[in-house]
């Protein structure tokens, strides 16, 4: 893709992959909230035929790479006009393998019965006794989590999770008794200690990714990673990995169909790749569901049965 292909990508249809909604419009004209900052007046304008966004808030406006290079610069991507591009090429779909039906959830509606109401550090005894129960020791749980208070608007009633932030501004959430998602569902990425590092880790959920920094290769590693949150976002998190310059991918998904799916599609998307391989880790696990299972079996718990209840 070259810079002329990608000013005929509308700016709307980026505004859209990233999650954000216009609060109003017209057939010119559209206003939406900050792409790079909490805001509750929309001060961030789009003219939609001449394709060029200015956002009042900032002073700053541009046209569709002016927008990415300001937009990746923020989340900590290096953000050059190439980086740019090859940003563009990777969210409009271009170069990937079919997704398969994993037989879950569609996520890509927000669940707007829950309201956020306040996020804090952890501090509920309850939260904290179910990451001792799964074997996440509090340190490391801090370090990536959050306690998130929300309102189901259907029910009146109010709960707290632990939060994990995903790259559309959502919380994946997780309690004893539930596990869902505060607004938009997405990937989480996980920068390295190194710029550019050669490898990245992909993991099905958030406590596998804590398990895992609790191993000794955890312990230890350099790389980028990232959280699906759910198999249905594996698509997105290829976007991330495209012709980025990695040589390894690590995935360590569950043992189950959904698992070796998904594990299959990983080894097929890399073969379309140069020079980058495959390197599948479920074997480590092997005869457990998944990574924090095997860590909890060889912690002597009992294995966590986590129901998937409505709040």
């Amino acid at each position: 893709m070259n810079v002329e292909q990608a000013k005929t990508i509308p700016i709307s249809e980026i505004l859209e992959k990233i999650g954000l909604q216009p609060v109003r419009e017209d057939s010119s004209n559209a206003y939406y909230r900050s792409p790079w900052r909490d805001e509750r007046t929309a001060s961030f304008h789009l003219n939609k035929q001449k394709n060029q966004w200015y956002d009042h808030g900032e002073g700053s406006g541009g046209d569709i790479i002016d927008f990415t290079r300001r937009y990746l610069g923020g989340q900590g991507f290096d953000n050059t006009v190439s980086d740019s591009l090859r940003y563009l090429k990777n969210v409009t779909g271009s170069g990937f393998p079919p997704i398969p039906d994993f037989g879950l959830a569609d996520f890509s509606k927000e669940d707007s019965k829950l309201v956020k109401k306040s996020v804090s550090k952890i501090k509920n005894i309850g939260l904290i006794k179910y990451l001792e129960s799964r074997g996440i020791y509090r340190e490391i749980a801090e370090k990536h989590l959050k306690e998130v208070w929300f309102l189901n608007k259907n029910t009146g009633k109010t709960f707290c999770a632990l939060g994990f932030r995903n790259e559309k501004y959502g919380y994946e959430l997780r309690n004893p008794f539930f596990k869902g998602c505060l607004g938009k569902k997405s990937i989480t990425f996980i920068r390295g200690k190194i710029p550019k590092p050669p490898n990245i880790h992909l993991f099905e959920g958030v406590m596998d990714y804590l398990t895992f920094l609790q191993t000794p290769a955890g312990k230890e590693h350099n790389d980028d990673v990232i959280v699906l949150n759910s198999l249905s976002c594996l698509r997105e998190g290829m976007a991330y990995i495209k012709d980025y310059g990695y040589r390894v991918v690590h995935t360590w998904f569950d043992n189950d169909d959904a698992g070796d799916k998904a594990t299959r599609l990983m080894a097929e998307f890399c073969k379309m790749e140069e020079n980058l391989r495959h390197t599948p880790v479920n074997k480590l696990y092997k005869g457990h569901k998944d990574v924090n299972a095997w860590h909890m079996d060889n912690l002597g718990y009992p294995i966590a049965k986590v129901p998937h209840a409505p709040v």
